[in-house]
């Protein structure tokens, strides 16, 4: 399956009136780092009034906290942001210095939304494909055979080893690997088994 995450950290900046909200976007895919990450940004703003955050990984794992502001007024607008931008392996948090002047609900979910949106636009996306890592074995006349297959079905050929019969690795993406397994059966009459090695996401 293919997935989006932040294509890098980046941070932005947003007033309103006179509470600066700076967010920052990480590219995470790990609840422990995301923890260390929000604890790196509290202790390096000691003034801040709050440092809300948000996370959604790709294992599944969804956090959002408010810390301390009115309920729902910061952490689910920044979780809605990565929501919306359809990324995961994502985490946004949003430190907020007051400034003096109460913004009530509704500006509070405009100010902590408006700042995880701008980092996240400013940290782009990066789109990651998975793929299916596969070996077959076979005669030199069958390794023939399946060369128009390889150069014309999107296989990638990783390595190949010559001896009695040739041992070739490939790599293809994972939505087509069951076409190309019956392909390449069909191509040698059922003589050539496929056997998965393993997976990978690649850009």
């Amino acid at each position: 399956m293919d997935y989006t995450t932040l294509g890098k950290e980046a941070t932005a900046t947003l007033t309103e009136k006179k509470s600066v909200f700076t967010a920052t976007a990480f590219p995470c895919d790990d609840e422990d780092k995301a923890t260390e990450i929000i604890s790196a940004v509290r202790k390096m703003n000691p003034g801040a009034r709050h440092t809300a955050y948000a996370y959604l990984l790709s294992d599944g794992k969804i956090k959002c906290s408010d810390d301390g502001e009115p309920q729902g007024t910061a952490g689910v607008p920044i979780l809605g942001v990565i929501q919306k931008s359809g990324i995961t392996d994502a985490l946004v948090t949003v430190t907020r210095y007051f400034g003096g002047i109460l913004l009530g609900a509704p500006g509070l979910v405009r100010a902590y939304g408006g700042a995880a949106r701008d980092a996240v636009k400013a940290a782009g996306t990066v789109t990651y494909t998975g793929y299916t890592d596969f070996r077959v074995s076979c005669s030199y006349s069958d390794y023939q055979k399946l060369l128009p297959l390889i150069r014309h079905c999107g296989i990638i050929e990783t390595g190949a080893e010559f001896g009695e019969f040739v041992t070739c690795d490939f790599s293809v993406k994972q939505l087509i690997y069951p076409e190309i397994e019956r392909k390449i059966s069909e191509i040698a009459a059922g003589r050539i088994v496929t056997v998965i090695t393993g997976s990978h996401y690649g850009i």
